[in-house]
């Protein structure tokens, strides 16, 4: 299999803008580069949902959901557990 690479779509983004900052994405930022460094070389250690392709790992108190497409892991969303269930349902029915 070619070397796949990691791409993110708007998603921390909006957590900067959420923030106003980006202190917190940058502390995030270091967690996640471990984890994503591991989905590059074990792109399916994620669990599978029943929603198209995607799959999702769990970081701290966050879900990462990603999509295998090609040579690419496509990061769709980045989702803290403690919010409400049925946005993310909505969330990720728009995918």
């Amino acid at each position: 299999m070619a070397r796949l690479k990691l791409f993110w779509t708007d998603t921390f983004k909006f957590w900067n803008d959420k923030n106003n900052s980006n202190l917190y994405s940058k502390r995030l930022a270091l967690i996640i580069k471990d984890r994503t460094d591991r989905l590059l070389v074990f792109p399916e250690i994620g669990r599978k949902i029943n929603f198209k392709n995607i799959r999702v790992i769990s970081i701290e108190h966050f879900s990462l959901f990603y999509e295998i497409v090609e040579d690419k892991i496509v990061i769709t969303s980045f989702w803290d557990n403690r919010r409400d269930p049925k946005k993310l349902l909505k969330l990720l029915k728009k995918k």
